[in-house]
């Protein structure tokens, strides 16, 4: 078969598209997608290379239906004679994934970079030399700074070609099949900087002292936008301080002002995102903003309309202005090895980057987390925006991997006066046993309870009045606890009794305002979390709103233990732990608490910084949530027929997605008390169905004990 007849595609309509065609096709949108960080060069030598072993007879066959074949290691192993790693590893991963580079000592039958590269050298590949009348591969310099640097920083680059890389060459593959190109918000960020400056226009002047305060952040945070050079700041604004706008307007009046192409704002819990994604629809258009995480399905099964396909489409490359997303779907993705994963990231370079709730990185990964940041703002022309009303102590750490950026605070103490955000009081309420806790709770007519453990509150709730009482917990599926959540606003607004317990799920941005709260002792970050659900609005004085401190019968879990030993030091140094120096005193004890090896558990850093560029052994290891649970689909409203459909074979990524909104995450000993009880039906793929039903209440969730009556005290 001659060159200019072989073919890397054929549509379903039987249209052909030559390998030529498709190898310079991706290698242009690659250049194009690698050239605000250097890469260009690198990014088109790989696209040239990635698919030339479709040159071998055995593909050609493949395509007709022949047996499958090896058409990866062909383009690797001419970046690697080239001396081009980079490319060579980005190449060699665009089907199957990164692979770890190896040693010399791996065989030809071994799947990482090493065993490849012999496998070609020893003859076992299918021939593909005619390649070589068609492409011509360039010589690619690498980008300077990866001259003066080794290691670490070669990893992280290649992440970035290889998401240039596989990003183009699905795009291109598209185009082919689909007879079109996929439509592009080009949306600017002057056009987005006018919607909201409509937004905000009656704002000013502002009426109130509590709005006079807003608007004062507002204005500082355009003005910071209008002059900063590209970097990493923090902007700490109290509870009630307007964070969410006055981030958007420093982030569009920054990306505008420094050329940067869009906003990515990430957010540690889905209920936040939810309310924050929703807030950026209002002010700059449903079309530009794309909200994605987990709990979200862009439904293209039916009637999808362009607006929708265009979204879901987007969740694929983040190719739009505006992206709202989670601290797991963002750092995942810069740690992962799969193309699926990997497709973003090279659109997360020139953006505005805003980390919302930055104090909730988890511990066990806070190091990983924040080199990565580092990265992006060193090498790849973003802006950080370290966003929160409790600024974590994180200084150090970033200096010790950004030294030449100090981080710059958007709004200094004297840009507010912090006292008109100041909405309640503390007290101490010191030890009380569940029953104590019980008939103070009894006694308000609107009162919030967060306790740390699923079983407290569980034991809470079933010692108050039935009447007016709710309780909240992940043991509860999302859409049960979603409706909960909608009946406890109605009886806030209402005025009606609404007792709730809950843990901490509800602390982070739910937008609940209750009278008076109770907070079983915890970290600072988590008591003022709380307190944020207290006279949320201002509609009552502060000496009225109290938020109670408390001890509770249970001993504390491991995992919050140092949380509360800094807690109760900061506690007592400080009469005031809403203070800046309290909660700064608080986060830099607690990190020092956790030591060095606590904040990077996996020892990822270490070991990209030894290994020879050891991919898929990082993306194994990174998982930010890192709980050992296993997921229980409960059969109640819609869920009873999605798991039908789960039952009859179904088991697509569409059915998943909606089941979640009827799954529970319980631990392994649970989960195993509950089989070994009869209580769960285990299916073929290893899903999980409550088949006792009994074991669910509409009040608390899923019970803690199985139906051998066996207590579980997790």
């Amino acid at each position: 078969m001659e060159n200019s007849h072989r073919l890397a595609h054929i549509s379903p309509t039987g249209q052909m598209q030559t390998i030529f065609d498709h190898l310079y096709g991706t290698a242009s949108l690659a250049r194009e997608f690698a050239y605000p960080f250097g890469g260009e060069i690198q990014a088109e030598l790989a696209a040239l290379a990635h698919d030339i072993g479709k040159y071998s007879a055995a593909f050609q066959k493949r395509l007709y239906g022949g047996p499958g074949t090896d058409h990866s290691t062909a383009g690797a192993l001419e970046c690697w004679r080239r001396k081009q790693i980079f490319a060579a590893f980005a190449v060699a991963g665009h089907h199957g994934g990164l692979p770890d580079g190896g040693s010399q000592t791996d065989g030809p039958d071994q799947p990482t970079l090493w065993g490849r590269i012999k496998r070609g050298e020893q003859g076992l590949l299918e021939p593909y030399e005619s390649w070589k009348q068609e492409v011509d591969l360039p010589q690619a310099k690498v980008p300077d700074f990866l001259m003066r640097r080794s290691g670490a920083e070669w990893v992280f680059f290649t992440r970035m070609l290889y998401s240039c890389l596989v990003d183009a060459d699905f795009l291109d593959t598209e185009t082919f099949m689909e007879g079109r190109e996929r439509e592009s918000n080009k949306t600017s960020m002057e056009q987005l900087w006018n919607k909201l400056q409509s937004y905000i226009s009656d704002w000013f002047p502002p009426k109130g002292e509590l709005n006079r305060q807003r608007c004062r952040i507002l204005e500082r945070c355009i003005k910071e936008g209008k002059k900063q050079q590209p970097g990493i700041f923090s902007l700490t604004v109290p509870t009630g301080g307007g964070k969410t706008v006055a981030s958007l307007a420093f982030a569009l009046a920054h990306a505008k002002k420094c050329g940067l192409r869009r906003v990515i704002y990430v957010i540690p819990y889905t209920s936040i995102i939810e309310q924050t994604a929703e807030i950026f629809r209002e002010i700059l258009g449903t079309e530009h903003v794309l909200e994605h995480h987990s709990n979200i399905l862009y439904d293209l099964e039916g009637e999808a309309s362009p607006h929708t396909i265009r979204l879901a489409k987007a969740t694929e490359n983040w190719d739009m202005p505006v992206v709202v997303t989670t601290a797991v779907q963002f750092f995942e993705s810069l740690y992962a090895c799969r193309s699926s994963q990997c497709r973003k990231l090279h659109n997360i370079v020139g953006s505005v980057v805003v980390f919302d709730e930055a104090q909730m990185l988890p511990i066990p990964y806070l190091r990983p987390c924040v080199w990565a940041i580092s990265q992006l703002v060193e090498h790849y022309s973003v802006s950080a925006v370290l966003c929160t009303a409790t600024q974590p102590a994180l200084e150090t750490i970033f200096h010790e991997f950004l030294p030449q950026f100090p981080i710059q605070e958007l709004c200094p103490p004297d840009t507010c006066q912090w006292g008109a955000f100041r909405r309640v009081s503390f007290q101490k309420e010191g030890n009380l046993t569940w029953d104590e806790l019980a008939v103070q709770l009894n006694a308000h007519n609107q009162v919030l309870c967060i306790v740390n453990t699923r079983k407290a509150a569980q034991e809470v709730y079933e010692r108050l009045d039935k009447i007016g009482s709710f309780h909240l917990s992940t043991l509860m599926y999302p859409n049960h606890r979603k409706q909960q959540l909608m009946e406890i606003r109605r009886c806030l607004k209402e005025g009606l009794p609404c007792r709730v317990v809950s843990t901490s799920l509800i602390e982070a941005g739910v937008d609940v305002d209750f009278p008076a709260v109770y907070r079983e002792m915890a970290g600072i970050d988590s008591i003022l979390q709380a307190a944020g659900r207290c006279n949320r609005e201002g509609k009552r004085s502060a000496e009225e709103s109290i938020v109670s401190i408390f001890e509770g019968e249970e001993k504390a879990p491991p995992l919050f233990s140092t949380a509360i030993g800094a807690g109760k030091h900061a506690m007592v140094r400080h009469e005031d732990i809403t203070s800046y120096t309290a909660i700064h005193d608080y986060f830099s004890e607690f990190l020092d608490l956790k030591g060095k090896d606590a904040q990077d558990k996996e020892q990822i850093l270490p070991l990209i910084r030894s290994v020879f560029f050891p991919f898929r052994t990082i993306a194994e290891r990174f998982h930010l949530i890192d709980t050992p649970t296993r997921t229980v689909y409960i059969p109640l409203e819609e869920g009873a027929e999605l798991v039908e459909q789960l039952r009859s074979g179904g088991g697509g990524r569409t059915l998943f997605r909606k089941l979640g909104q009827y799954g529970v995450s319980i631990y392994d000993k649970h989960f195993a008390a509950l089989n070994q009880a009869g209580d769960l039906e285990i299916l073929e793929n290893g899903a999980a169905i409550l088949c006792n039903t009994a074991l669910y209440s509409e009040r608390t969730g899923l019970s803690l004990e199985a139906d051998s009556g066996k207590g579980l005290f997790i």
